[in-house]
């Protein structure tokens, strides 16, 4: 692994806290909207909506599942993926190391909610035209 500079450590840490810090906030502003609508599908452009929704899984609600164990044991394995990516993080350069601050930034925000909320609010709905996009298939299938 190289040898980490207290300079690059510290703007590195600024970073994750500022994308930790968006995306808490982000999600507290759209639970709010949330809670006070009951439902959230405010429709933006033909590519883009804001769909609240509980994603109990991984990305796009894929492993979603009312078994307890299950659930624990995808959180555990994405405490490992952090982990990882923190490695990734000092032992990359420059660059590198900025782009998987960002990753982890986002990851640890979703581990937060998967803690707290034991799922994570998931509102950014990227689709084109008439395509349904799958973690709403999949909502619809629970």
């Amino acid at each position: 692994m190289k040898k980490i500079s207290l300079k690059k450590l510290i703007f590195l840490f600024k970073i994750l806290i500022l994308i930790f810090f968006i995306d808490r906030t982000s999600k507290i502003y759209i639970l709010n909207l949330a809670d006070n609508e009951q439902f959230l599908n405010i429709y933006i452009n033909k590519f883009l909506n804001i769909f609240f929704i509980f994603n109990t899984g991984i990305g796009f609600g894929l492993l979603s599942f009312n078994d307890d164990l299950i659930y624990n044991i995808t959180t555990i394995i994405i405490i490992i993926i952090n982990l990882i990516i923190i490695y990734f993080t000092f032992a990359s350069d420059n660059i590198k190391s900025i782009f998987f601050t960002f990753i982890l930034g986002g990851s640890l925000g979703n581990l937060f909610d998967r803690l707290y909320y034991s799922a994570v609010p998931d509102f950014i709905d990227i689709h084109y035209g008439e395509f349904i996009p799958l973690r709403r298939l999949l909502r619809d299938v629970r």
